[in-house]
């Protein structure tokens, strides 16, 4: 893993990523608002499965807010990429950061299946279980993500 974490930082991109502060500036404002998309789509959904807003029906409301949530995701991911370029071999020595990539495939894996399978279309204590997991999950994902500047 090293030695590939090496030949990441050795690209032209990743020194790029480490010595043009505004790209890495922009990159990163990048990174924030896919985050902000992500988190604020699913959490507005998933705050619906739980059971808030029941005047809204769901349905419609993840027409609108799955494909922001994707976006978001995609965003985010690009981003975070190059973001992870700048250090590879410092960000695969944080177990953080190995724990919040885990989470992310868990979280959009947990998301592919519920889309793949019934979507909606459960049960409401189905629905509520659905709901709190992905936002335990992705509230998990953004708080990790956040404590990786304070952690070697």
């Amino acid at each position: 893993m090293e030695a590939l974490a090496e030949i990441l930082a050795g690209t032209e991109l990743a020194q790029c990523m480490r010595n043009c502060r505004w790209i890495y500036a922009a990159v990163s404002g990048l990174h924030v608002l896919g985050i902000a998309l992500l988190v604020g789509a699913i959490a507005s959904l998933d705050l619906r499965l739980i059971g808030l807003w029941p005047m809204i029906p769901v349905e419609p409301l993840g027409r609108v807010l799955v494909p922001v949530a994707t976006t978001g995701l995609a965003l985010a991911m690009g981003a975070g990429m190059l973001l992870f370029l700048a250090a590879p071999g410092d960000y695969l020595r944080m177990r953080l950061f190995l724990v919040k990539l885990m989470l992310i495939a868990l979280g959009a894996g947990r998301a592919l299946w519920f889309h793949a399978g019934k979507g909606f279309e459960r049960p409401p204590a189905a629905l509520r279980r659905v709901g709190l997991t992905s936002l335990a999950i992705w509230l998990s994902v953004l708080t990790c993500g956040r404590m990786l500047a304070f952690v070697d």
